[in-house]
């Protein structure tokens, strides 16, 4: 029989074996289930920061909307109004500008005349009174340096045939 109680024995001790298997695998099962629980957890979070973000995102896009639409509105009634001055500039009609009253024949007198009616007014568009500066770039004032000087020898060359 000890052959029996020794089967017995073997079989009680795989049963106990199996049993610590078994053990072992619900709690790397249970680890694993943490594991996977903390992955999803730390999704969710990333999601929110993702929205978050995309909203804020979104709320300054919407703000520099906003303000682009503003300066539009702003820059329509800037020109609505440079319109309405130029319309009402161009409504009156003075005297001044139509004839200048000169007093003599000489030319002169006349053009002092006209000359006084001229500064009075404004001027039709801003480049108009604003002085026009040179290039900047001196390779272009060099160019028509060297223009000129070759144009002044070409007259003075046929001078003198």
């Amino acid at each position: 029989m000890s052959t029996d109680q020794d089967k017995t024995a073997e079989f009680e001790a795989a049963k106990a074996r199996s049993a610590e298997l078994r053990e072992e695998l619900a709690i790397t099962d249970q680890r694993r289930a943490e594991e996977e629980e903390a992955k999803a957890e730390a999704a969710i979070v990333d999601a929110e920061k993702d929205e978050s973000k995309k909203e804020r995102k979104r709320r300054e896009a919407e703000q520099a909307r906003a303000a682009a639409e503003e300066d539009a509105r702003r820059a329509r009634e800037a020109a609505d109004a440079v319109k309405a001055a130029d319309r009402n500039e161009r409504s009156t009609v003075s005297g001044a500008s139509v004839a200048s009253p000169g007093a003599g024949t000489e030319p002169k007198p006349n053009a002092a005349a006209g000359a006084g009616a001229r500064a009075q007014r404004e001027p039709a568009s801003p480049s108009a009174s604003v002085p026009v500066e040179g290039p900047e770039k001196p390779e272009i004032l060099l160019a028509a340096a060297f223009a000129g000087a070759f144009l002044f020898a070409r007259i003075l060359k046929k001078i003198a045939e």
